[in-house]
């Protein structure tokens, strides 16, 4: 193994507490999103199920937005979130609202499967898995890692701020990788951005070919 090896999986178990808490928080937010599907009224649910049916008949008609669109939509919208949870990072007050951030994630995870399942049961389930999953397979990890990393950054600011004597690293050497690290999760954004485009709704319009 080489020296820049070692060093950087020593870095990542120093913090993989930090990691284990925001996969904890996002988990969290997964349940909070399933309990406040089961906290709706009857009416409330019919109303949302009923225009979750007009969308699945868009879908069989083909008149959903382009696929030019729904790139453009897809890829901003997580390049605005992750953007602004990096931002977060440079700024010592901004951890709170990191874990608001993945919190929040989780609860839109949470409700959007959970509310598939409790209308539609095992119906439900694969239609989440083929139209909510594919590109989750990437996002989620990526928010986390974004949301860790920005953690990790301004923790690292405090200590460089209130113990200047006794802390070695560079402000520089850690900002490079943290500029590093996100360039990478832009590229999986990216590629999330192109399943969600291509892949979901293709498997999506199978699954309610089947169904409706």
């Amino acid at each position: 193994m080489t020296r820049k090896a070692f060093r950087t999986r020593m870095e990542f178990s120093q913090h993989l507490s930090i990691y284990l808490f925001m996969f904890i928080l996002f988990l969290i937010g997964v349940i909070f999103g399933a309990i406040i599907v089961n906290s709706m009224n009857f009416i409330q649910k019919q109303d949302l199920y009923f225009y979750l049916e007009q969308f699945f008949g868009k879908v069989l008609e083909g008149t959903i937005i382009s696929e030019a669109q729904l790139f453009q939509t897809s890829f901003f919208y997580h390049i605005k979130y992750i953007g602004v949870i990096f931002i977060l990072g440079l700024s010592i007050i901004g951890i709170p609202i990191i874990w608001i951030f993945i919190f929040m994630k989780g609860i839109v995870v949470g409700f959007s499967v959970g509310f598939l399942v409790n209308q539609m049961g095992w119906y439900g389930l694969l239609l989440a898995a083929a139209s909510i999953a594919p590109q989750n397979l990437l996002i989620i990890p990526a928010y986390i890692v974004a949301g860790s990393m920005a953690m990790i950054f301004s923790l690292h600011l405090i200590r460089k701020l209130f113990a200047t004597r006794f802390y070695n690293h560079t402000v520089r050497k850690a900002f490079v990788q943290y500029i590093a690290v996100y360039v990478t999760l832009f590229a999986v954004v990216l590629g999330a951005s192109l399943i969600e485009t291509f892949i979901s709704p293709f498997a999506m319009k199978l699954v309610v070919d089947i169904g409706f």
